[in-house]
């Protein structure tokens, strides 16, 4: 099978990683791909935003099954002109995809299915969102209804916060918070049904304790042993295929990844969100232990025909995911910042590294982007992964690299941004930042 992974970040290297490890695949190729992916696969130039181009491409290349990785390109409609040119595609249509395109149609369907979330209301005016903000109370969440790469979502104690965020939107969700650990649990869909990965938790704050500004996500680790047993069974049967089923009664069936943010709470796990894609970085340490053959599974889902393969199997043990960023992150990212030390981690086969925003360049690898790489650890257990994981973190630097420290640290299950849960107004200031190199030009 010749398969074609669309996209340039971490997720995107990950899924690479995994398909060329399936004896069944014969050829990986990546668009656009980046410098660490092409040492996994062949990379080809093409805008991944073009639907045409994309297919194209896949023509060209003969390609058997096409897997698009960023949430853009699905809400754009790529894998639609996949589709159309009769080419298999794991990753939904444009009118699917709304389930992360729009916060407020995802909301609606939740509610048509009977899917447990949190309260909200859907705003427009500074006026409404006022309103909102009073009725559900604090801590205060408000989500841009558009894409906004992970970062269009605040959480606050502060009320003038949250309004100048909403001040900010066109269209918002403003949602009551809910109050337990967050995890991430991925469904690959057919359109009909759908198999459960294990579930991973990822730290969203820049900063160590869960403080500062919202990212794209600074780590990850799997399995969640302090989760409630079954949790992924029990998701697959009280929202995925709700959902599933309710997709298709609005004539968009959901083929590919349906990612499931949920909130463990008092009263049983509620939504956050939908993603229409892998996460990332939390795909990461799930695909690390993943046994069974990945194209296989993915070739299924694209045909409708999930039943037709093995559920995927894992590993005992453990991954952890740490990621790295550029000076300035998440405001900004710096780029062309010389990178060394990666390829001390090339011999080690517990540990590797992830890349993101990379580029090479005459000078070497430098930075392109803001997450620019993650180390990924397999271990014995979460504890052991970590470990393996920091020491590569070690060995790698580049200016103004910025790290968080806790990432899968001891206590496990912890609520991020916990400090939100105290009686405060005032802004949460963070203690400390993420970890910098001592050459740091932050």
């Amino acid at each position: 099978m010749k398969t074609l992974v669309i996209g340039t970040g971490g997720r995107e290297h990950a899924l690479a990683i995994s398909l060329a490890r399936d004896p069944a695949v014969s050829e990986v190729h990546v668009a656009p791909g980046n410098p660490g992916i092409a040492q996994v696969a062949e990379v080809h130039e093409v805008d991944p935003m073009d639907g045409r181009a994309v297919a194209a491409l896949a023509v060209e290349l003969d390609i058997d099954l096409v897997v698009v990785g960023p949430e853009a390109p699905l809400v754009a409609g790529v894998a639609d002109a996949i589709r159309e040119a009769g080419i298999a595609v794991y990753g939904p249509s444009a009118a699917a995809a709304r389930l992360e395109g729009s916060k407020a149609f995802s909301k609606d369907v939740m509610a048509a299915a009977g899917v447990p979330t949190a309260r909200s209301r859907v705003c427009v005016t500074r006026k409404e969102a006022a309103a909102a903000l009073d009725d559900l109370g604090s801590p205060y969440v408000v989500k841009d209804d558009a894409l906004a790469a992970g970062k269009g979502v605040v959480v606050t104690t502060s009320r003038d916060e949250a309004l100048a965020h909403a001040a900010t939107c066109e269209r918002m969700v403003v949602e009551e918070f809910l109050d337990g650990p967050e995890v991430s649990v991925f469904a690959v869909c057919d359109g009909r049904t759908a198999r459960a990965l294990p579930p991973a938790q990822d730290f969203k704050r820049i900063f160590d304790g869960g403080l500062g500004a919202n990212t794209g996500g600074m780590g990850a680790y799997s399995p969640l042993t302090w989760a409630p047993s079954g949790l992924a069974d029990d998701v697959l049967a009280t929202v995925v295929q709700p959902t599933l089923d309710e997709m298709n009664r609005r004539g968009a069936p959901f083929i590919g990844t349906l990612y499931v943010g949920l909130a463990l709470t008092a009263s049983g796990p509620r939504v956050i969100e939908f993603n229409c894609r892998f996460g990332d970085p939390d795909t990461q340490p799930v695909l690390a232990l993943l046994t069974s053959p990945l194209g296989g599974l993915l070739k299924a889902a694209a045909d409708g025909d999930l039943a037709s393969v093995p559920p995927p199997t894992f590993a005992d043990g453990a991954s952890v995911t740490v990621v790295m960023a550029s000076a300035g992150y998440p405001e900004s990212s710096s780029s062309g910042d010389v990178i060394v030390g990666t390829e001390t981690l090339a011999k080690e086969g517990d540990v590797e590294v992830i890349h993101a925003g990379t580029a090479g360049t005459p000078a070497g690898l430098v930075t392109a982007g803001g997450r620019v790489l993650a180390v990924r650890a397999i271990g014995a257990d979460v504890a052991d992964a970590r470990a393996k994981a920091y020491e590569g973190i070690a060995t790698i630097s580049f200016p103004g690299a910025q790290w968080r420290r806790d990432i899968a640290a001891e206590p496990l299950g912890v609520v991020e941004g916990a400090s939100l849960l105290e009686s405060s107004d005032e802004p949460v200031v963070p203690a400390a930042r993420a970890s910098t190199r001592p050459d740091s030009e932050q």
